[in-house]
This record gives structure tokens, sequence and C-alpha cells, in this order.
């Protein structure tokens, strides 16, 4: 079973979140193109069948690039009103009009998939050449701008960039940061249970950073010295590392013959001394007390003693050594007893674990699927197993929802959301979903 009965398929859920090109994560909620979203959501397309669709995405995305290579974490294609803070508060000046800060860069991971995985080799290869400079860039900015000491841990301006919002990771470094001085008005709160969504003390210190970048002309230099809120996200250095091997891979192997490693020949050494400074630095976020990886306040100077999904992706990254690989995969199955549909972003153990308030204690199943290819990837073959089984559970019990409570399996945050849609049709039930989409579709409900 991979949906509730009489909801639409997960083929259904992308087309009806199509808006041209790019995918929103659902109507409503989320009415723009989002980053990480859109590079999961691709995954979905192919495995709908799709390829073309699934590269226009990737176009779409790009559409938004800045000059200096950042990728930011929300395009704004189209106008809507159910959304804040849309593009009159970012005040970025250019076209299309976007946000100021990046997301977790999972999209060169995902090209990787679609170049490999995609049946239409002349496609792939088209689409693979034409993308890959951007992209190059784009992991080029991370490392120049967000590690300018060479450290290896590249940092992050704002806990929107974690894509993890509202992680307890996040409550030390944000308490440095004041409140916005200025009205505004939410308007998730009203498309969703508040229970489920950050609180207000957070929102008003995640627009005054909005208001900072702005204030400060985006000046990398300037945020680097400056922000208030300045984070080493381990889930962002992790999940850029195994992008940065996947880019790579991808011009060194050069299976489409473009001449790619010579082409890119000064960049991917550039990318090369990044990945080994990262290897050698991510050990000072290791905690053997914990036996797993934290974050780091650059700014206090203290590691965030938290345990989170988070701090298990350097698995997804290759980063661990086996012993460390080890002790990840002993929590898991303790995680596991506690919130059966998991994992849970944030252990059950935890004071501040919240199971269906937003990243305090949900599963979200992207988060899942990175998680379980780096178990794989370490030989730890049960407890990705026991991801992926929970995973499936958690799309049994609710369908297609953003997150869900991972206490009880219930749908949390959107419905209708995209990349859970994608992680159906292309990790947890590829073969079966793909017959779904080619079945007659019957009118699905928009919300």
């Amino acid at each position: 079973m991979t949906a509730m009965p009489d909801a639409p398929s997960a083929h259904d859920i992308l087309k009806l979140n199509d808006l041209g090109g790019y995918t929103v994560p659902t109507r409503g909620l989320y009415p723009f193109q989002w980053n990480w979203d859109a590079a999961i959501t691709a995954l979905g397309w192919m495995a709908a069948g799709d390829e073309a669709r699934a590269w226009r995405e990737v176009e779409r995305l790009l559409e938004g690039q800045w000059d200096n290579g950042m990728v930011p974490h929300i395009i704004f294609h189209g106008d809507a009103e159910t959304y804040f803070p849309g593009p009159e508060v970012w005040g970025v000046q250019r076209s299309p009009s976007t946000s100021a800060i990046s997301q977790p860069p999972v999209l060169a991971s995902v090209m990787k998939i679609l170049f490999e995985e995609g049946h239409d080799r002349a496609l792939a290869s088209e689409k693979l050449a034409a993308t890959l400079p951007a992209v190059i860039n784009y992991h080029l900015w991370f490392y120049r701008e967000r590690d300018p000491e060479n450290t290896g841990r590249v940092c992050s301006y704002h806990p929107w960039e974690s894509g993890m919002d509202n992680s307890p990771q996040w409550d030390g470094p944000l308490a440095g940061v004041p409140p916005v001085d200025a009205e505004y008005v939410r308007r998730d709160t009203g498309l969703v249970d508040p229970s489920e969504r950050p609180h207000k003390y957070e929102y008003d210190r995640y627009i005054y950073l909005v208001q900072f970048f702005q204030q400060n002309d985006h000046d990398g230099e300037v945020l680097y010295r400056d922000c208030p809120y300045r984070v080493e996200d381990i889930s962002l250095i992790s999940i850029l590392h195994r992008g940065t091997r996947d880019l790579v891979a991808l011009c060194e192997a050069d299976a489409a013959g473009l001449g790619l490693a010579s082409t890119h020949g000064e960049a991917l050494y550039s990318l090369k001394q990044s990945q080994a400074l990262t290897e050698q630095g991510i050990q000072a976020l290791w905690s053997e007390e914990l036996g797993c990886f934290l974050s780091h306040d650059a700014r206090a100077d203290v590691l965030l003693e938290h345990v989170t999904t988070a701090g298990m992706l350097p698995l997804f990254a290759g980063l661990p050594n086996a012993i460390q690989a080890e002790r990840m995969g002993t929590l898991v199955a303790d995680w596991l007893a506690e919130a059966p549909y998991g994992l849970a972003s944030t252990h059950p153990q935890s004071t501040r674990f919240e199971p269906k308030r937003y990243w305090r204690g949900p599963s979200w199943l992207h988060i899942n699927w990175m998680l379980a290819i780096g178990f794989e990837d370490h030989g730890l073959i049960q407890e990705a197993a026991q991801i992926k089984q929970a995973s499936k559970d958690c799309i049994a019990v609710a369908g297609y929802y953003e997150y869900f409570n991972s206490v009880t399996g219930e749908g949390c945050g959107g419905r209708d959301f995209s990349w859970t849609a994608a992680m159906d049709l292309y990790w947890l039930n590829p073969l079966e979903s793909f017959t779904a989409s080619k079945a007659p579709q019957s009118e699905v409900e928009t919300s």
C-alpha cells in the first residue's frame, strides 16, 4: 500500500503541482520553486518516466542562479499572496526574483542520478553538458564565500539555509539574533495547524536576518564578519561534500564523452582541495559522548549538542570512519523504538523533542532517503532497511504529506506534497508507483 484509499497517486501530485517546467512543493503553502525540493522532485519526474521534465526542473531552478554562483533557496517565478516573506521582503533586484540565501545543495547528487539512470542517453548527455558548469560554480561559491578561512566546514547565515528551519540545533545561535522591530503577517499558520510550525519567537529572528542581508547589500565579506547568526551546519557540510564528490566523479568518468575533466580542470582541482579540507575538518564536529556529529556555533565557538538526523548525514557524504559509522548505527534501533515513523528529525529522548512540530521531531522522507544511502554505503544494511520500511509506513498511514508525526505516522504540514510523492516514485515503491502513474488518471482535488 502506498497511499490512503481514494487519495491522488504520487504522479497525480507532481502533475497537480506542476506550474510549467517547475514544481511547487504544494499549492498555497509553498507557491514558488524551492532549491532542494526541486532537486528531489526531479527524481520523481524521472521515475514517472518523464526524463525531459526532470531535467527541465533543474533548468528552471538554475534560472535563479546569481552571478557569483549562488543558487538561492527560493526562485519567485510568479506571484502569490499565500507566502511570507515574498520577493518584496527579500529585496533582490534581479529577474526572476529570488531569496538571498541558499539551501543544502543536493542538486549535484540528483543530477548524477539523472545522468546515470536515465534511459535517454542523448538527452542525458545534452542536459548534463548544459547544466554542469552552473552547478560547479554553485559549489565553488559555497567554498569561497562560506568558508573563507579554509576550515573545511562551510557556514550558514540563516536557519532556513539549513532546510531544517526550527531544529533544536539552532536554538542557541538564534538566541543571539535580535527580533525584528517591524510588524509582519505570517501566512503559514493560516494554512497549516500552528502546532506544526515554528514559533513567533523564531520567526521574529528569521525576518531580522532577512532584513540584515538586505541592509548590507548581500555583501559576502560583511556577512561573514558581522552576521549575528553564523553556524557550521553539519547537514549542509555533508550534503555539499557528497555533491562535490559526485560532481568530480561525473567529470572524471566522463561517460558522455564530453571532455568534462579537461574543460573544467581548474575548477575540479579547487573542488578536490575543498574536499580534502572537509575530510580533515569534519572530525572537529564529532561527539564521542553522543555518538554522532554536531553542528558548531561559529560565533560562540561551541558545539551544538543535540542528537538530530543532521548529525547522521555525514554517512551520506562518506565522511565517518568505520568506528564512527558503527556508533551511529547503534542509535537507530532505540530511535525507531520510541518513534517508529522515522527517523525523527530530533532524537525522541531529547527534552526538545516534539513529534509534529516541523524539524523538532517529525520525520522527513527525503532525509530518510539520504540516511538510508549513507548506511548502505557503510555496510549497515539492516539499519538502511529499517529506515526505508519506516518511511513506507508513513505513506501507508497518512499519504503524501510534507512530513510525518514520528510517533503516530500522522501526516503534518502541507498535503499533496511533491518531494514526498517523488520519494515514493523513486525510492520506496518505484515499480508500483510507475505502474500507477501509467494507469488512467481521475481528477484530483486541489488544495
